[in-house]
Formats: C-alpha cells, sequence, structure tokens
C-alpha cells in the first residue's frame, strides 16, 4: 500500500522545493512531475517527489486520515479526526445511484 504524505511548500526552485511536513520539520522534494509551485501551495508527496497538487482542504483531511491511522495504531480515539463523517449517515457517491432513463431514448 503506497500511503501519500501531504506536504507544503515554504519555498520553490527550478525542479524541487522545500515543504514542511505535518510535524513541522523540512524535506526537499522533488516537483519535477507537477512544476515549480508557490510558497503555500500543498502538493501530495510520495518517496520525497510531489505526485498531486492538493487543497489545503483536502491536505487537512489527508492529514486527520494519516494521524487516525497513528492513533488507531496506539489504542487511541479517532472520532475527533472524522468529526465530517461522525452523526451522519452514510452516501452512496454518485456514480453508484440507479441511472435515470434518458427522456428522449424509446
Amino acid at each position: 500500500m503506497c500511503l501519500g504524505i501531504p506536504m507544503q511548500v515554504i519555498a520553490s526552485h527550478p525542479h524541487h522545493a522545500i515543504c514542511r511536513q505535518a510535524d513541522g520539520s523540512c524535506v526537499q522534494i522533488d516537483t519535477q512531475l507537477v512544476g515549480p509551485q508557490p510558497e503555500g501551495a500543498w502538493l501530495m508527496t510520495f518517496l520525497n517527489s510531489a505526485r498531486e497538487v492538493i487543497s489545503a482542504e483536502r491536505a487537512k483531511e489527508v492529514q486527520n486520515a494519516l494521524q487516525a491511522l497513528h492513533n488507531a495504531m496506539a489504542g487511541q480515539s479517532v472520532d475527533h479526526l472524522f468529526a465530517d463523517l461522525i452523526d451522519r449517515e452514510p452516501q452512496l457517491p454518485d456514480f453508484l445511484w440507479p441511472q435515470q432513463p434518458d427522456a428522449n431514448e424509446h
């Protein structure tokens, strides 16, 4: 299984960026797949290479999921990390809903 790690750009260079990890440490990330990114941009990284530019909201969701994995392995609560999912009914993705026939078809 591969786990992408969201990181925020703090300095950009032609083929790499210095990015901040969730723990505050910094690491050099290869940006050749996504191109130069401005300071503050969020990148989904894997093996010190940026794979995708993501929103701050998506970065927070992934950081929460990774923290939940860590907490679960330590026997700690994860509910606070999934506040958007607690106390609501599961929703089917749009592609799983039955398709309505086209009104023009006979």
